[in-house]
């Protein structure tokens, strides 16, 4: 038996040995009550959340719903960072709400490590990650990322209307990800469908959702496996030889951090991508003052990733409480959702506005507490350059549809359709 099949083989073991967890109904209705019956994933809160977060933080700061088994929703900063910081509180086992709450043994490792991770394990976890995104090291992905992304506007030379979503936002986070991890270039479409199962699936039957799981793991096994074959200078080489505690990380720590990379390194970007682009074309003065004045961009990005947040992150509450006035039980989810706080005028001047030369911004769009975004470096470097090349080789456009731009109705909010008329 190879090393790789062997691998395969124990990752199976543990695989089957893991329990599902407790299945709770599916709910689709309509939602009655933003207050009592909120759903992140209803195509109202999927096209324009702010009107609902902002009426929210007003009358009922942190709403309620039986959907999912029970979740909470705290919409001031405050309350956000509160449940971030607190990891005696909340675990950090289960990050996707969804119809399922996965079995307490997961902890402290959680199905995607670090992010799925309590101390002190997190820790350790983590840090065998940072090498890989330092400043250093992603800035010496920065060339190649910019002539891709030079490469994929010359495919929309001489059209006038392009899906900037489709045909430009998703597809550079997916090659950044795919070369750091040693993956087939060719295979970008694959990790669209990953993507959609991990994060927009959470109300598909269980069957559905696992037999989409068992295609992204089978995947991610016959890359390790051709990994282990064939060993280069890449990510997923790194983490199959990596040692925690003395020892090789197990197989199902692999697969999960393979796993955390591929979709969150990819929806996190592409959705941060595409919705500074939707609000520059749709707004020409910020559109038009950032093509004249190029050396504001990292200043504005900045506003951008404030203002149109991507990411919403999730906690299970440990054990029964009342917690800031509100009687949580155990395993009730907790949304901490940074579009949210990022939003909240009790910590931002404007916060509505988007003022893309603010100059103090001290955002939660990268998270807060112990699982801020470990590839933020990463993530900042494929906005800037992906809106560099954009506004130097498209400095004139606006939304060529305004009623055709969809939203992802899931935890990371960005364009999914996204028609732009060009020239």
């Amino acid at each position: 038996m190879t090393a790789g099949e062997r691998f395969g083989e124990e990752l199976e073991e543990q695989r089957k040995s893991r329990p599902i967890g407790t299945v709770t109904e599916i709910v689709t209705d309509p939602v009655s009550d933003w207050a009592t019956d909120f759903s992140h994933v209803d195509p109202v809160w999927a096209a324009d959340p702010y009107p609902i977060q902002d009426d929210l933080r007003q009358r009922c700061p942190i709403a309620h719903t039986e959907r999912f088994g029970g979740v909470w929703l705290p919409t001031t900063y405050e309350d956000v960072a509160a449940v971030a910081y607190d990891t005696e509180r909340f675990t950090s086992r289960a990050i996707i709400v969804s119809n399922v709450r996965p079995p307490k043994d997961l902890a402290p490792v959680g199905a995607v490590p670090p992010i799925s991770s309590d101390p002190p394990f997190h820790h350790d976890a983590r840090k065998l990650l940072l090498p890989a995104f330092t400043k250093s090291a992603v800035a010496k992905r920065e060339e190649a990322t910019r002539a891709f992304c030079h490469a994929l506007i010359d495919q929309m030379e001489g059209r006038e209307v392009v899906d900037a979503a489709r045909e430009y936002a998703q597809h550079i986070p997916m090659r950044v990800i795919s070369d750091m991890l040693g993956f087939p270039p060719e295979d970008g479409p694959r990790f669209a469908r990953f993507v959609e199962i991990a994060l927009e699936s959470i109300n598909k039957p269980q069957d559905e959702r696992l037999q989409g799981f068992d295609q992204l793991t089978d995947y991610l096994v016959a890359q390790i496996q051709d990994h282990v074959a064939n060993p280069r200078d890449d990510l997923t080489t790194y983490l199959i030889n990596a040692e925690l505690y003395g020892r090789k990380l197990e197989p199902l720590h692999v697969v999960g951090t393979m796993t955390l990379l591929l979709i969150a390194g990819i929806d996190t970007t592409w959705s941060a991508i595409g919705a500074s682009l939707w609000h520059l074309a749709k707004t020409p003065a910020d559109r038009e003052r950032l093509v004249a004045e190029p050396g504001l961009l990292p200043t504005a990005m900045e506003e951008f990733l404030r203002a149109y947040a991507p990411v919403t992150m999730a906690r299970l509450v440990r054990e029964d409480m009342t917690w800031n006035g509100v009687d949580m039980k155990e395993d009730d989810w907790v949304l901490l959702s940074f579009p949210a706080a990022n939003r909240d005028p009790a910590q931002f001047d404007r916060a509505g506005e988007v003022v893309i030369d603010r100059e103090v911004n001290r955002h939660a769009a990268f998270g807060l507490g112990i699982h801020r975004c470990v590839g933020s470096h990463l993530a900042r470097m494929e906005l800037r350059v992906a809106l560099e090349v954009w506004l130097e080789r498209v400095p004139v456009f606006e939304l060529a549809d305004p009623a055709s731009v969809t939203w992802a109705a899931s935890q990371v909010r960005g364009p999914r359709a996204l028609p732009l008329r060009i020239g």
